[in-house]
């Protein structure tokens, strides 16, 4: 689960996580083609009819009237990539672009959100890490823009927040990791939410997005929209979990490689290369050190983090540091690690955070493409069983 452009300090974790593209609202349907028998995972899908295309905007109505789009597709907010050029693209293809404010200023959002906003009429929203020191200032800078949606990460958001947005004329939305505290931030304000699992890249939870949609779509989506995130990367995903109740989806792995996407071309080719069983967790070597799990790609960066660890806890039991001082040690070993990965391409000891869906990103391509290609998917599966 972040991004998204900003500033990485440890104590204001990325924002969550782990964008999307589709053929536009008036290009023309494929003609209607013979259906062959069930074909093998990643085999060219059918062609889709008029009808399934028809049947994907019906489960995708009520997610896309939510956010204003074609789509119901949130790009998810990667920070250093989620910023004006992807997030415009995104919405001017349908989907919905998502700012990562991550560790922004107020006055550093307002600039990137009217920068955006220079690039489309569509609606877009913004990504706020509820640790921020200068959260009510970013809210405000939201407002003020006239900003449509703010998704609220990095841990519950305060109530006061959730109030100021809303009366300011935002639609907020939440990360909801467990079911009680889905119906808690409903109860606090939130007009939808996100629920996403640790397939995700970046900052993760313990459960995965298969187990959250059956503990939280049943009792949760018929009393505001659920989008689900962790993971996909196809349309056949998505289309199963719309019809599980989703009002809609959060992608960014698949999203990184756009053309549109800023990152360095080194750290797209990490994605490209990369499988999902290379997106591994953080690894946490002794409990009285807690590790915030992050899932990236493997490289030299990880495996020295595991070996900082060992030598600063050595030092710790040694009576050379206390416990505060080893935890800060540890902690900092990532400053500025993603930035060095995504802005300059250091791909061996930068941050290379990924989701699971990484394996599915095989090459560079315009946002548009991607999503047309996730949406193709899921209206081939919808035109197959009406074969």
């Amino acid at each position: 689960m972040p991004p998204l452009a900003t500033t990485d300090l440890p104590a204001i974790p990325a924002a969550q996580g782990d964008s999307p593209f589709a053929r536009s609202a008036d290009a023309l349907p494929v003609p209607a083609q013979p259906v062959a028998p069930p074909a093998p995972a990643h085999a060219e899908a059918p062609p889709a009819t008029d009808a399934a295309r028809a049947r994907l905007d019906r489960l995708m109505a009520r997610g896309a009237a939510f956010l204003g789009s074609r789509y119901a597709v949130m790009g998810g907010a990667m920070s250093w990539i989620s910023e004006r050029n992807l997030v415009a693209a995104l919405s001017n293809a349908g989907a919905f672009g998502v700012i990562a404010c991550g560790a922004m200023e107020p006055p550093r959002l307002a600039e990137e959100i009217a920068a955006t906003q220079a690039l489309t009429d569509r609606p877009f929203g913004v990504n706020l890490i509820t640790m921020h020191p200068r959260l009510d200032e970013l809210v405000q800078v939201c407002l003020d823009a006239r900003v449509g949606h703010i998704v609220f990460a990095g841990g519950i958001p305060p109530t006061p927040a959730i109030r100021k947005a809303k009366e300011g004329g935002a639609k907020v939305v939440c990360f909801a990791p467990a079911l009680a505290l889905a119906k808690k931030l409903v109860r606090s304000g939130a007009d939808a939410l996100v629920i996403e699992g640790s397939e995700a890249g970046g900052h993760i939870g313990p459960v995965s997005l298969n187990v959250l949609a059956q503990e939280i779509l049943p009792a949760m989506a018929a009393e505001v929209p659920v989008f689900v995130a962790g993971g996909i990367g196809r349309g056949e995903a998505l289309l199963s979990y719309l019809e599980m109740g989703a009002a809609g989806a959060q992608i960014g792995t698949r999203f990184v490689c756009a053309s549109e996407s800023i990152a360095h071309p080194r750290f797209k080719q990490a994605f490209i290369r990369g499988a999902a069983r290379d997106a591994l967790p953080t690894v946490q070597l002794d409990g009285r050190f807690p590790v915030i799990p992050v899932r990236a790609l493997q490289n030299e960066g990880t495996k020295r983090f595991m070996e900082h660890q060992a030598e600063v806890i050595r030092r710790h039991q040694s009576g050379e540091l206390d416990k505060t001082a080893a935890q800060l040690d540890i902690e900092h070993f990532w400053a500025g690690s993603l930035r060095r990965a995504v802005v300059d391409g250091d791909v061996e000891n930068g941050s290379l955070m990924a989701g699971q869906s990484v394996g599915m990103v095989t090459k560079e391509a315009p946002a548009a493409e991607i999503l047309a290609e996730i949406m193709d998917q899921a209206a081939a599966v919808l035109a197959a069983r009406a074969a």
